[in-house]
């Protein structure tokens, strides 16, 4: 199953371990078997992605959801 969440704004971030400004682009996301792919901020340098609470707690948590009652 192959699934498309919408983007995050980069917003501005900056990376807590680098200090690298974040930048958008593609990660994959795998859960339970279930491949989502969608872009968020993520450093370019050392690879850490920033997943926002509102996306964590809102639209994944919903996915999470439908893919535990299949």
């Amino acid at each position: 199953m192959k699934a498309q969440i919408s983007s995050v704004d980069a917003g501005g971030w900056r990376c807590g371990s680098c200090d690298a400004p974040l930048e958008n682009m593609p990660v994959d996301i795998t859960y339970m078997g279930s491949s989502f792919q969608v872009e968020l901020p993520r450093c370019p340098r050392c690879g850490y992605t920033f997943i926002p609470p509102e996306l964590a707690e809102g639209k994944m948590l919903e996915v999470e959801r439908i893919l535990e009652d299949k």
